[in-house]
């Protein structure tokens, strides 16, 4: 299976000095997708956790929704010309009675680590696919109350579990809390959607789902893409360090999301779902 981390030859200037070293860099490979045997989506990312990824981008497809559906994931043998198996392939076998989306040309994706499923999604496909209301937790949680400061302390929570980023510099993070800011899961990556793919199959392996009484932060924007993942996995809360896209926020509105940005410090904007913090009253403005 290939590595999280790989080595490299750099040359390094500081302040005119010139030399040379090893570098630790993150791994990215591309990772196909197959459900029951055909082809679905090709995503880059970093190795680990392959079998989560599946399943949680599953979940974010509407596929899956519970450890049952769920019969096996396997690497393919045989994805090379010589037969060996890169572990880049990956097939997700659904239980029996389960239904199998229709795969066709126009369905079939590729992800990026940047951007997950550009163009795909849409607000009404979300609405629709959608198993579980955010606001009606029907998991026996109650429903999320997270006060500002427990929030606020969250980036530094996850900084510090981050173990892969001290040594490149370069993954994305995402990590699930309870509403009292205890840490529950953290997954890396080079793409930060597919950091929350493995967050959100982990669970649906585990048989968690839906995550209503969890707190999802990401090291990054909040896309439409990880919106729309914490929608179909149940999250009731999405912060992000830095901005939203405005469909992430459109989603939010219509789903019910709680959406926080720009979560640095002692700051935060809350474009959506106020009514899970403890705020206090807000000074209008233009």
């Amino acid at each position: 299976m290939g590595r999280v981390t790989e080595r490299r030859r750099v040359t390094r200037v500081r302040d005119g000095a010139v030399s040379t070293r090893p570098d630790t860099l993150v791994a990215e490979e591309p990772l196909e997708i197959r459900l029951n045997g055909k082809p679905l989506a090709i995503t880059m990312r970093t190795p680990g956790d392959d079998f989560a990824l599946a399943a949680g981008f599953l979940v974010s497809e509407g596929v899956l929704g519970s450890a049952d559906e769920l019969a096996n994931i396997v690497y393919c043998a045989g994805a090379t010309e010589d037969g060996s198996n890169t572990y880049n392939v990956v097939d997700v076998k659904l239980a029996p009675g389960v239904p199998v989306p229709d795969i066709t040309l126009e369905r079939n994706v590729y992800t990026t680590s940047s951007c997950g499923l550009c163009g795909k999604a849409s607000l009404d496909a979300v609405r629709t696919t959608a198993r579980w209301r955010l606001d009606e937790p029907d998991d026996g949680h109650a429903p999320v109350r997270i006060t500002p400061e427990t929030l606020t302390a969250l980036p530094d929570r996850l900084r510090a579990a981050q173990r892969v980023f001290d040594r490149t510099g370069g993954l994305h993070a995402a990590a699930l809390f309870t509403p009292e800011g205890e840490l529950l899961d953290i997954r890396e990556d080079v793409g930060r959607h597919n950091a929350v793919d493995k967050l959100v199959g982990r669970a649906v392996q585990q048989g968690r789902l839906p995550l209503s009484g969890a707190v999802l932060l990401v090291s990054g924007r909040a896309s439409f893409e990880l919106a729309q993942k914490a929608v179909m996995a149940g999250i009731p809360v999405l912060a992000a360090v830095s901005a939203p896209s405005s469909l992430a926020v459109d989603l939010a509105d219509e789903a019910g999301l709680t959406l926080v940005g720009f979560l640095r410090g002692t700051s935060m904007n809350v474009y959506a779902g106020e009514h899970r913090l403890a705020l206090p009253t807000a000074v209008g403005g233009a």
